[in-house]
């Protein structure tokens, strides 16, 4: 059983590698397509991912949201629940996170915690129409989530609009709550950075979800529910109850994460300020195989190419955007089950090889 394991183990490696090298050779023919140079593209992507200390922090600052979010989705993922409204979530905690940071008065020590609880509420509450509706009228929760992300946008940016007090279209640009208060704001690991003390959070979070899968009654329920849900409830698991318990858990930690981005980076709420952080945990959740360790691990990896490709698009002639769609195609390759892959070859080898020696005979 060791031996199966560890070769799993070897085997699960050897993909990643070998797709990696196959989306560095994609890359590669994108940028020769656009006139540019590999070279100089990819050695622009190192540097401004690890090339300095500025740059580390600025890897730092992108991978402390791409752990929450991966690990938001990890809980609906592992538990069988298409959770992909991460990103409306993240951005109703953002919003309360904001307006608790800029108007209530109190001390560091409560209100950073504070901002958060308040913003891991909203996300929490934001993600309850979703279970309500899946378990009353078995709405599909991926169409569902997927639709409310919109809503969440456009509602925040309706509600921060009339909190400030605005009514006049032209001044759309200038949509921001106040900004929030220094007591409400996390420090920062590297000075002159982004990096903040947020990192601390979402490493804390991924361990606690690791801990809460592997060794506790509650974490082994709420992952039956999404192996074998006909099991669960023979076991006499609360199917609903847990249900509604993995969508309230996914949804505060995502809406923690809308908290972290406004108490560390923004200190200000904005419409539209999360650039596709909900999406990025859907696809590092789904590279990790659900696995909240691996998580981190592939977070720092994906801060790395963000803050690169920014430094890329910069010195060279490269659009960051290329990044964005090696990105894609990398989880598309590691979601390729390779194995059934190969055994579906060898049978059609095996089917050619009959035939043509019944053609011999």
């Amino acid at each position: 059983m060791k031996f199966r394991l560890a070769q799993n183990t070897k085997l699960e490696i050897l993909k990643y590698i070998l797709s990696m090298l196959m989306v560095m050779f994609i890359g590669t023919c994108i940028i020769l397509s656009q006139g540019n140079s590999p070279t100089e593209a990819f050695s622009a992507l190192i540097t401004g991912s690890v090339g300095s200390v500025s740059a580390i922090g600025t890897t730092i600052r992108w991978a402390t949201p791409s752990i929450i979010t991966g690990i938001a989705a990890v809980i609906a993922f592992k538990s069988g629940i298409w959770n992909v409204g991460i990103e409306g979530q993240m951005y109703f905690g953002a919003f309360l996170a904001a307006i608790i940071g800029a108007s209530v008065a109190v001390p560091k020590i409560i209100h950073i915690p504070l901002c958060l609880a308040a913003a891991g509420i909203g996300g929490m509450l934001f993600a309850f129409i979703p279970a309500i509706l899946k378990l009353t009228l078995n709405v599909n929760e991926l169409i569902c989530t997927l639709m409310l992300n919109y809503a969440a946008s456009l509602f925040t940016e309706y509600l921060t609009f009339k909190y400030m007090g605005f009514d006049a279209s032209e001044l759309a640009d200038a949509i921001a709550t106040p900004d929030m208060l220094p007591t409400a704001r996390l420090g920062t690991i590297i000075p002159k950075t982004s990096a903040s003390t947020a990192i601390f959070i979402a490493l804390g979070i991924a361990i606690l979800v690791y801990l809460l899968y592997k060794y506790t009654v509650k974490g082994y329920e709420l992952k039956m529910v999404g192996e074998n849900l006909r099991f669960s409830k023979y076991g006499g698991i609360n199917y609903k109850r847990t249900f509604i318990l993995i969508f309230l858990l996914s949804g505060f930690i995502a809406g923690v994460c809308g908290g972290t981005e406004m108490t560390g980076s923004f200190g200000k709420f904005r419409p539209a300020f999360a650039t596709n952080l909900g999406w990025d945990g859907v696809m590092i959740a789904s590279i990790a195989k659900n696995n909240p360790i691996a998580v981190i691990f592939i977070s720092i990896f994906w801060g790395m190419l963000k803050s690169g490709s920014f430094h890329m698009e910069r010195v060279t002639n490269t659009n960051r955007l290329v990044i964005s769609v090696l990105q894609a195609v990398f989880v598309l390759l590691v979601a390729v089950d390779y194995e059934a892959l190969y055994k579906w070859l060898c049978e059609k080898r095996q089917i050619r090889m009959l035939r043509s020696q019944k053609g011999e005979v």
